[in-house]
């Protein structure tokens, strides 16, 4: 028999993409579950398939549970996960209401009040390639929002090794499909709007900011990001500019890389001179790391390539309930 796993919002990108993982994974089934917040809106994607019932935490209950994916907004996040974690089930939240760890870095970056401040206090952050030791045990799983987690993967392990030189800055140009601002139609998220452009926001004041920095170590001031809109519907390119320190060659670069990700399934490292593109890893739960270097002038730009959907989203939820649950990291994802 299969492990019950329930969705909540699965009528948005994430949530629908999270079905679709789950219906073809060896040891779970999963359970869509209506509720009135998240439900709201457009028809769902997913039409057919996984069996669908009301939500309420008797029914999680009674239906032997063992995970809620919440794919909801923030809010809506927070007034689900303590009922859900009181009907015994693991929750893995899509939204960004418990990634940042304090009140005041919620509070300054996401504009809007906290309502569970110990349970932004206790939960995981699910970045498995460093985080993989407090994820099985973990009660509540924040899920990394699409940015820092190309951003963290790519930077990370050059902070560790102190081969940036951060008194010079770091600039992390992203871009990211539509789906990325998620299904609520918006104008600036409309087809007139978004075929055929290009366009940078939430520029200087970015949410995902504190997550990059909570994760790589670097300061507010040693870091510019800007976010961009592409007029696809999915994939993330962040390219990623430095002065390299105590480095000859690019290949010094991916020595670091590939020493720090070797055992990761998840993580793809370019040969030296290659780099990602999107295609190369739409619908898939991969990163996709290339680097290039200039010895002359210390230069060096580092290419992050993922699925806002896949290892920015749903991949990554499903990634991380399979260490919850005990099962094979890349099972229904490989």
């Amino acid at each position: 028999m299969k492990t019950p796993v329930g969705i909540i919002g699965f009528r948005g990108y994430s949530g629908a993409e999270l079905a679709a993982i789950l219906s073809r994974h060896p040891h779970v089934e999963p359970v869509l579950l209506e509720h009135r917040e998240a439900g709201d809106g457009p028809d769902p994607i997913v039409r057919s398939g996984p069996r669908r019932i009301p939500y309420s935490p008797d029914v999680v209950r009674s239906a032997g549970l063992a995970a809620v994916c919440l794919a909801t907004p923030a809010g809506v996040s927070m007034e689900l996960a303590s009922a859900l974690l009181a009907a015994g089930a693991k929750v893995i939240d899509l939204s960004g209401a418990f990634r940042l760890g304090t009140v005041e870095d919620y509070e300054r970056w996401y504009k809007e009040r906290h309502t569970q401040p110990g349970l932004l206090a206790e939960a995981a952050y699910g970045l498995p390639e460093f985080c993989r030791s407090r994820i099985p045990s973990a009660r509540l799983i924040a899920n990394p929002g699409c940015y820092p987690t190309a951003a963290n993967l790519a930077l990370r392990p050059l902070v560790d090794a102190g081969a940036i030189v951060r008194e010079s800055g770091i600039v992390c140009d992203a871009k990211s499909g539509a789906s990325g601002a998620g299904r609520s139609p918006t104008l600036k998220t409309s087809f007139c709007e978004v075929a055929g452009n290009l366009s940078a926001y939430s520029i200087l004041e970015h949410r995902h900011v504190p997550e990059i920095l909570r994760t790589s170590g670097l300061d507010e001031g040693e870091l510019s990001f800007t976010a961009q809109l592409l007029p696809l519907d999915r994939g993330i390119l962040e390219t990623i500019y430095f002065r390299a320190k105590a480095v000859r060659s690019a290949q010094d670069l991916l020595d670091i890389y590939q020493n720090r990700y070797a055992a990761e399934p998840f993580v793809r490292i370019y040969p030296s001179g290659q780099v990602p593109d999107l295609r190369a890893v739409v619908r898939t739960n991969f990163c996709d790391i290339g680097v290039r270097y200039d010895p002359p002038t210390g230069r060096a730009v580092v290419v992050a390539a993922i699925d806002n959907l896949g290892k920015g989203a749903a991949g990554q939820a499903a990634q991380n309930l399979n260490l919850a649950l005990g099962y094979v990291e890349t099972a229904g994802l490989l």
